[in-house]
């Protein structure tokens, strides 16, 4: 299935908030979604990454209250949360990321205090999209607004990710939160995960990103994301570096008959991706759309062959996105084992693209396929 239309918008989440509370909001805010163009598996070794903030967002409406009461509805899931600035505990679901951005808000000394809310999103649950990161910097774009103290885009990231990793308890990257917090319309995120450092790389000029979901999930992601982790630190060991993204290709080229072959496969596609983000956005700036396909591709084959993260599914669906002749490129992206692959694909041709895509892949692996056409947005904003 193809979606390519965007389910919400500031007049809808207005509406359902005055149907909710029987009075219109003070304070519409909204913050994306992401995917990821280029640079897998590189952020824990201090590498480039390449994200793209998505058109579609969590939304929240709210009017700040004068106590420290909170009370949210979601308007997705048909469920309250009622909770204390001031009594703040550790529970389940969706309502522990605002809970979460609230505490670490706390602990770093603002002054805060409660809304009556609705909130909403149409950033697919589960694919690898970043909903998640995006419930945080909704959360602290309110927080923002409601008790007036400056937005800092990337403060707020790094607040959003210690708020998940310390309250909610995932031990995610940086990445999310900044595409979510720090994203610019029409323009990809370089971030370098050692410094934060951030520029902007303007994405091909009639093209799209599209993203094809798999429909399949990997149960043993943690495990393995360990297990490459540790192989990495490993290599990094070996070279005497703090990480890979400090030993040069040559560097690797001249030593890596004497590692060991699993060892030395891992550190080659972590090496050989930091360098492909680097060439990436030379090739956004020169608007070189063909050079920028290939290096969607040879990241999807070192994925698959030398950092061993795809399955079945993602390479069927990646096939299946190259041999439309209006493809440019594509790629897995996100953590591997299942989730979403993403396509560089010509603006002119793109329901076409979708539609052979998805019967192709349903050929191939019987599976339907989520096919979402995206477009490059802003990063968390009042609206």
């Amino acid at each position: 299935m193809v979606y390519n239309r965007l389910m919400l918008n500031a007049d809808s989440i207005q509406q359902a908030f005055v149907h909710y509370f029987n009075t219109k909001p003070e304070i519409i805010v909204r913050a994306p979604g992401r995917v990821n163009l280029i640079g897998e598996h590189t952020d824990y070794n201090d590498g480039f990454v390449l994200p793209m903030a998505i058109d579609r967002a969590i939304w929240i409406a709210l009017c700040p209250r004068q106590d420290n009461r909170f009370r949210i509805h979601s308007l997705d899931l048909g469920e309250d949360s009622d909770f204390r600035l001031d009594s703040l505990e550790k529970g389940e679901g969706w309502a522990e990321y605002i809970k979460g951005v609230a505490w670490v808000l706390q602990k770093e000394g603002y002054s805060l205090r409660g809304w009556d809310a609705v909130i909403s999103g149409d950033v697919p649950l589960g694919a690898g999209l970043s909903s998640s990161a995006a419930v945080e910097l909704a959360t602290a774009r309110a927080f923002s607004a409601a008790c007036d103290f400056d937005w800092d885009p990337v403060l707020m990231a790094q607040l959003a990710q210690k708020a998940e990793n310390q309250w909610v308890g995932v031990n995610c990257g940086i990445m999310d939160q900044m595409a979510s917090s720090a994203s610019k319309a029409n323009h990809a995120l370089f971030l370098d995960c050692r410094t934060l450092e951030i520029q902007y790389a303007p994405l091909p000029e009639k093209t799209a990103m599209v993203v094809l979901d798999t429909s399949t999930r990997h149960s043993l992601v943690d495990s393995a994301y360990n297990e490459r982790r540790s192989q990495c630190e490993a290599a990094a060991r070996f070279f005497g570096v703090k990480a890979l993204r400090d030993v040069s290709l040559a560097e690797f080229e001249k030593r890596k008959h004497k590692m060991e072959d699993v060892v030395m496969r891992r550190a080659r596609h972590i090496i050989t991706e930091d360098q492909r983000v680097l060439d990436a956005i030379d090739a956004m700036r020169a608007n070189d759309v063909v050079c920028l396909g290939k290096l969607f591709n040879a990241s999807h084959a070192s994925l698959r062959d030398d950092f061993e993260v795809t399955n079945d599914a993602l390479n069927q669906i990646v096939e299946a996105a190259q041999e439309q002749e209006s493809c440019f490129g594509a790629r897995m992206t996100g953590g591997g084992f299942g989730g979403c692959a993403v396509a560089l694909v010509r603006e002119d041709s793109v329901e076409a693209f979708a539609n052979a895509v998805s019967a192709a892949y349903k050929s191939k692996s019987g599976l339907d396929a989520k096919i979402y056409i995206c477009k490059a947005s802003g990063g968390a904003s009042v609206v």
